[in-house]
């Protein structure tokens, strides 16, 4: 059994999920509020001590058709930081339509009311990790 962290990097918010392998699920903590993508970074130092993970991913967001954008670099930018900070190895996850998915997700749940952004961005998070995790067994 493994556990990791998954990160869906934004500007204003950074959400956050626990991922293990023996159950093959996520589930959504608390997401980091961001200034420009800029955050505490004693806070994701913390969380690596705490839930000890195996490994890192971070959702890399790609165009439709493939291409790079300015959050692609960005994200790649905390995804080398948060390596670096929490000593730990970072995968880099493909994180088109994760939002969409999340989305889909809350409303199934409690309707518009669910739809907070933190709970959007923790619960993309949970999807970069089973994405992750299910391109692994293919």
């Amino acid at each position: 059994m493994s556990t990791y962290l998954a990160f869906d990097f934004g500007t204003k918010s950074i959400g956050v999920a626990v991922g293990q392998t023996i159950t093959n699920t996520a589930q959504p903590l608390a997401a980091i509020k961001a200034n420009d993508g800029k955050a505490d970074w004693q806070i994701f130092i913390q969380l690596c001590r705490e839930w000890e993970p195996a490994k890192l991913l971070v959702g890399i967001p790609y165009n439709m058709d493939g291409t790079e954008q300015e959050m692609t670099l960005r994200a790649r930018k905390f995804a080398r930081r948060l390596s670096a900070q929490c000593h730990k190895e970072v995968f880099e996850v493909d994180e088109r339509l994760t939002t969409t998915d999340a989305k889909s997700r809350l409303f199934e749940l409690g309707g518009f009311k669910k739809l907070t952004k933190d709970k959007i961005d923790s619960v993309s998070a949970c999807v970069i990790f089973e994405g992750w995790l299910a391109s692994q067994n293919d």
